[in-house]
């Protein structure tokens, strides 16, 4: 199973809460996209699971152009891979935001595990759609053997590591999942094992 956080988002460069927001890839998220289409271009994949949001389906789309072993891979979309919704933050700038509430409850809203923004979602509620996504959709490929992208957000996977790698409420509070960077696993015998990061193609 390989984990992938979408591409820089046009918000993501701004500086603004996204959530739920559908909002496209920046150039910069273009580019990392093909980058990490570039490491995983020699990996079988067999299908595709994603969100309903086009900055990580078209984060998908792209790997898969780069990629020379797979054909007609299959995509599912579903709004439980949707990035938290970050309720009456969305659209707003995220340093504003600051002043306004103060840094402290920013950071708390943005990396708590149960405590949401206003309006919105914690951590623990985005784990209540996406976990069972998990168990539902996705499990059932891995046992078939087949492997599996998930190109997703920063804190739906968040949810989904937590859950994989058995880290506690505090343990994920210091998790940061990089945009287009792929994060592996194996899946035998019910268990996931954490891949070494693939290295960059250096080749011309």
């Amino acid at each position: 199973m390989i984990l992938l956080r979408h591409g820089q988002s046009l918000w993501n460069a701004a500086n603004k809460f996204t959530g739920w927001t559908d909002i496209d890839l920046s150039e910069v998220g273009i580019q990392e996209a093909r980058a990490a289409g570039v490491q995983l271009k020699d990996v079988h994949i067999d299908v595709v699971h994603t969100s309903e949001l086009i900055r990580a389906q078209r984060t998908a789309s792209i790997v898969l152009e780069q990629n020379r072993v797979s054909t007609d891979v299959p995509t599912h979309r579903d709004n439980r891979l949707n990035e938290r919704h970050y309720g009456a933050l969305q659209g707003l700038d995220k340093d504003e935001t600051r002043a306004k509430y103060g840094a402290e409850q920013v950071h708390i809203w943005r990396r708590s595990f149960d405590v949401p923004p206003p309006e919105g979602e914690s951590l623990k509620m985005c784990a209540e759609r996406t976990l069972p996504y998990l168990k539902e959709e996705i499990l059932p490929d891995l046992e078939a053997g087949r492997t599996v992208l998930v190109a997703a957000h920063g804190n739906s996977l968040r949810s989904i590591v937590m859950e994989i790698e058995g880290l506690s409420k505090e343990e994920v509070l210091s998790l940061e999942i990089a945009t287009g960077v792929p994060r592996g696993y194996t899946f035998e015998d019910g268990v996931f094992t954490r891949d070494p990061a693939p290295q960059p193609d250096t080749s011309a």
